[in-house]
Protein backbone atom coordinates (compact mmCIF):
# COMPACT_ATOMS: atom_id res chain seq x y z
CA UNK A 1 0.00 0.00 0.00
CA UNK A 2 1.19 3.53 -0.79
CA UNK A 3 0.05 6.99 0.20
CA UNK A 4 -1.12 9.13 -2.72
CA UNK A 5 -0.75 12.91 -2.71
CA UNK A 6 -1.82 15.19 -5.53
CA UNK A 7 -0.28 18.64 -5.32
CA UNK A 8 -1.04 21.57 -7.59
CA UNK A 9 1.90 23.60 -8.85
CA UNK A 10 2.37 26.73 -10.91
CA UNK A 11 5.75 25.57 -12.22
CA UNK A 12 5.86 21.92 -13.16
CA UNK A 13 9.53 22.13 -14.22
CA UNK A 14 10.70 23.59 -10.90
CA UNK A 15 8.49 21.25 -8.88
CA UNK A 16 9.73 18.17 -10.72
CA UNK A 17 13.31 19.24 -9.98
CA UNK A 18 12.47 19.77 -6.28
CA UNK A 19 10.72 16.40 -5.88
CA UNK A 20 13.47 14.58 -7.78
CA UNK A 21 15.89 15.86 -5.12
CA UNK A 22 13.52 15.10 -2.23
CA UNK A 23 12.47 11.62 -3.37
CA UNK A 24 15.67 10.57 -5.19
CA UNK A 25 13.57 9.53 -8.18
CA UNK A 26 12.57 10.60 -11.66
CA UNK A 27 8.87 10.87 -12.54
CA UNK A 28 7.20 7.62 -13.56
CA UNK A 29 4.96 9.64 -15.92
CA UNK A 30 5.65 13.07 -17.31
CA UNK A 31 3.43 15.28 -19.46
CA UNK A 32 3.28 19.01 -20.17
CA UNK A 33 0.78 19.57 -17.35
CA UNK A 34 1.31 16.54 -15.10
CA UNK A 35 4.01 14.45 -13.46
CA UNK A 36 3.70 11.32 -11.35
CA UNK A 37 6.33 9.99 -8.98
CA UNK A 38 5.95 6.41 -7.76
CA UNK A 39 8.45 5.42 -5.08
CA UNK A 40 8.76 2.51 -2.69
CA UNK A 41 10.81 4.31 -0.04
CA UNK A 42 8.77 6.00 1.22
CA UNK A 43 5.70 4.23 -0.14
CA UNK A 44 4.33 7.17 -2.08
CA UNK A 45 2.57 8.13 -5.28
CA UNK A 46 2.93 11.87 -5.76
CA UNK A 47 1.19 13.61 -8.62
CA UNK A 48 1.97 17.18 -9.60
CA UNK A 49 -0.70 19.01 -11.55
CA UNK A 50 0.11 22.31 -13.22
CA UNK A 51 -2.42 25.07 -12.50
CA UNK A 52 -2.35 28.81 -13.09
CA UNK A 53 -2.82 29.64 -9.40
CA UNK A 54 -2.06 27.62 -6.31
CA UNK A 55 -3.09 28.29 -2.72
CA UNK A 56 -0.85 26.68 -0.11
CA UNK A 57 -1.78 26.37 3.57
CA UNK A 58 1.37 27.76 5.17
CA UNK A 59 0.41 26.35 8.57
CA UNK A 60 0.90 22.80 7.24
CA UNK A 61 4.11 20.98 6.52
CA UNK A 62 5.09 17.57 5.18
CA UNK A 63 7.80 15.19 6.26
CA UNK A 64 9.73 12.05 5.48
CA UNK A 65 10.80 10.02 8.50
CA UNK A 66 14.29 8.67 7.92
CA UNK A 67 15.30 5.15 8.95
CA UNK A 68 18.77 6.25 10.03
CA UNK A 69 20.62 9.40 11.01
CA UNK A 70 22.74 9.38 7.84
CA UNK A 71 19.63 9.88 5.69
CA UNK A 72 19.29 13.44 6.99
CA UNK A 73 22.88 14.25 6.01
CA UNK A 74 22.32 12.64 2.61
CA UNK A 75 19.17 14.72 2.08
CA UNK A 76 21.09 17.86 3.07
CA UNK A 77 23.74 17.06 0.46
CA UNK A 78 21.08 16.33 -2.22
CA UNK A 79 19.34 19.64 -1.54
CA UNK A 80 22.64 21.53 -1.78
CA UNK A 81 23.56 19.70 -4.98
CA UNK A 82 20.16 20.62 -6.46
CA UNK A 83 20.66 24.28 -5.51
CA UNK A 84 17.89 24.23 -2.92
CA UNK A 85 18.00 26.35 0.22
CA UNK A 86 17.84 24.12 3.28
CA UNK A 87 17.60 24.68 7.02
CA UNK A 88 19.43 22.06 9.10
CA UNK A 89 18.60 21.28 12.73
CA UNK A 90 20.72 18.89 14.79
CA UNK A 91 19.95 17.46 18.23
CA UNK A 92 16.83 19.59 18.54
CA UNK A 93 13.89 18.65 20.74
CA UNK A 94 10.69 19.16 18.84
CA UNK A 95 7.31 17.45 19.08
CA UNK A 96 8.36 15.30 22.05
CA UNK A 97 11.43 13.90 20.31
CA UNK A 98 15.11 14.73 19.96
CA UNK A 99 15.70 14.93 16.20
CA UNK A 100 18.05 15.76 13.39
CA UNK A 101 16.29 17.26 10.40
CA UNK A 102 16.65 19.26 7.25
CA UNK A 103 13.93 21.51 5.82
CA UNK A 104 13.40 22.60 2.22
CA UNK A 105 10.54 24.44 0.55
CA UNK A 106 8.99 23.43 -2.76
CA UNK A 107 8.45 26.08 -5.49
CA UNK A 108 4.87 26.71 -4.32
CA UNK A 109 5.82 27.26 -0.67
CA UNK A 110 5.19 23.84 0.89
CA UNK A 111 7.67 23.08 3.69
CA UNK A 112 9.15 19.55 3.69
CA UNK A 113 11.35 18.00 6.35
CA UNK A 114 13.51 14.91 6.28
CA UNK A 115 14.01 13.90 9.89
CA UNK A 116 15.40 11.21 12.13
CA UNK A 117 14.21 10.68 15.70
CA UNK A 118 17.24 10.16 17.92
CA UNK A 119 15.13 9.54 21.01
CA UNK A 120 11.68 10.22 22.39
CA UNK A 121 11.37 12.91 25.10
CA UNK A 122 8.85 14.14 27.64
CA UNK A 123 9.64 17.70 26.57
CA UNK A 124 7.67 19.13 23.64
CA UNK A 125 10.22 21.64 22.35
CA UNK A 126 13.62 23.10 23.24
CA UNK A 127 13.35 25.65 26.02
CA UNK A 128 15.41 28.08 23.97
CA UNK A 129 12.68 28.32 21.35
CA UNK A 130 14.89 26.96 18.58
CA UNK A 131 12.38 24.31 17.57
CA UNK A 132 9.57 25.29 15.26
CA UNK A 133 10.66 28.88 14.81
CA UNK A 134 9.55 30.91 11.79
CA UNK A 135 12.65 29.52 10.07
CA UNK A 136 11.15 26.04 10.30
CA UNK A 137 7.47 26.85 10.27
CA UNK A 138 5.58 29.62 8.49
CA UNK A 139 3.19 30.11 11.40
CA UNK A 140 4.54 29.31 14.86
CA UNK A 141 1.12 29.71 16.50
CA UNK A 142 -0.62 27.32 14.10
CA UNK A 143 1.80 24.40 14.06
CA UNK A 144 4.26 24.64 16.90
CA UNK A 145 2.78 26.42 19.90
CA UNK A 146 2.23 24.36 23.04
Amino acid sequence: MKTHLSLPTTSLEQSVAFYEALLQAKPYKRYEDYALFVVDNPGLELSLVRLERVSVDVSAHFGLAADDINSVEEATARFASAGLTADVERDQTCCYAKQNKVWATDPDGRRWEVYYVIEETDERNNNDGSCCTPATCESYESCCAS
